[in-house]
């Protein structure tokens, strides 16, 4: 038998030769999977969120997507409910609240106390102890509602992404450190 007729013998019976099919397989499933979940319209997480692609990447946030209300307050992205900076949802006192308004008790049945609720930027800043501001921001049509992009900037060299900062639609010296968005009720 020639060496290259054992080599791929040994490859198709031994641990190693299957381990390395399956593999291949396993990636080849994967990688077709995120190619699918990338070209999917309307898939918003699947492009950072929707209007934003992975160039910089979100602020901080208590819950995971960086969405804001007008004010620049963090609330909840699937529904748009107000959150404290730890992410639980709150009544409008700033009391952390369950599902059904409810105040949350802890196991003597006493009211879990308020915590602080902080400007997502202002948190950045606070956070990396950085000088940060929100300056510009541009828009996009979301699931037929207009969503305003915000940028979050400060004079540091280096964005959130720890690559060089980007001017974007930051004012004066300062460039983009992170982003957030805030949905409008202006229909598009």
């Amino acid at each position: 038998m020639s060496e290259n007729r054992l080599e791929e013998l040994a490859a198709s019976t031994s641990r190693r030769g299957f381990l390395a099919r399956v593999s291949g397989a396993v990636m080849g499933l994967v990688g077709a999977q995120t190619v699918g979940q990338l070209v999917v319209p309307g898939e918003a997480d699947a492009y950072h969120f929707c209007g934003h692609i992975y160039t910089t990447d979100s602020c901080p946030h208590p819950t995971g997507l960086p969405r804001i209300d007008a004010r620049g307050f963090p609330i909840r992205a699937r529904d748009g409910k107000p959150v404290d900076d730890i992410g639980r949802v709150v009544d409008r006192s700033g009391n952390p609240v369950d599902r059904r308004g409810r105040q949350l008790t802890d196991a003597e049945g006493e009211a879990l106390p308020a915590a602080t609720r902080t400007r997502v930027c202002t948190a950045v800043g606070e956070e990396y102890e950085i000088e940060t501001r929100v300056d510009g921001a541009w828009y996009r049509c979301c699931g037929g509602q207009v969503r305003k992009l915000v940028d979050c900037c400060s004079t540091h060299p280096r964005r959130i992404n720890g690559d060089r900062a980007l001017r974007g639609y930051c004012f004066k010296d300062r460039k983009v450190f992170c982003v957030m968005y805030y949905d409008t009720k202006v229909p598009c």
